[in-house]
């Protein structure tokens, strides 16, 4: 059964910070790229960040500088710190996985929500 599971999201101030996880099976861990994907209400849904097997990063020019995505391959577990938080980053934090490069998705996690307050 192939499983990303996101944990972490949750409501936070203005120019707080929140960590979220997402530990992946396997099969959708070794040797796949992988990154997190924002859906705010009424929007498309957005790349963050991603990060390679090798541990090349890559974010969007909204988050960088204060997102960190990071990644445990022995954990099989991938993380994205948010820092100095936006009402703006409101939005349904998603886990994605990539067998290719460029990234392009072909598993998703459920979902976390991440809720900034100002």
């Amino acid at each position: 059964q192939v499983q990303l599971v996101e944990s972490g999201g949750g409501l936070v101030q203005a120019g707080g910070s929140l960590r979220l996880s997402c530990a992946a099976s396997e099969r959708t861990f070794k040797g796949y790229a992988m990154g997190w994907f924002r859906q705010a209400p009424g929007k498309e849904r957005q790349f963050a960040a991603s990060i390679r097997w090798t541990g090349s990063t890559y974010y969007a020019d909204s988050v960088k500088g204060r997102f960190t995505i990071s990644r445990d391959n022995a954990k099989k577990t991938v993380a994205l710190q948010m820092n100095s938080l936006k009402p703006e980053d409101t939005a349904v934090y998603y886990c994605a996985a990539s067998s290719t490069w460029p990234f392009k998705s072909d598993y998703w996690g459920q979902g976390t929500q991440v809720t900034v307050s100002s």
